[in-house]
């Protein structure tokens, strides 16, 4: 295992500490579930966004929606504007 400091506020600090406490366990316990519970969220919502496109696209097929014929030259325009 990997020795490493980290600065965190001291309201923070608190938290973890009560945490602690009241699961009977180390603070850096609590610090490293905590840190591999985000990661395992922050992968979730990295790939959110390609999934949340695809299902767009799956009910323009089923309705048969149509979009601009220009949406790929004016793409900004109509994203932007």
């Amino acid at each position: 295992m990997l020795k490493t400091y980290l600065y965190i506020p001291d309201d923070l600090n608190k938290e973890v500490g009560a945490l602690a406490l009241e699961k009977k366990s180390s603070k850096a316990e609590v610090l490293r579930d905590a840190l591999l519970k985000g990661i395992e969220q922050l992968k979730k919502q990295r790939g959110g966004s390609a999934e949340i496109l695809l299902k767009i696209a799956a009910i323009g097929r089923k309705y048969n929606i149509k979009g601009p014929s220009d949406a790929s030259e004016r793409m900004d325009d109509y994203l932007w504007r």
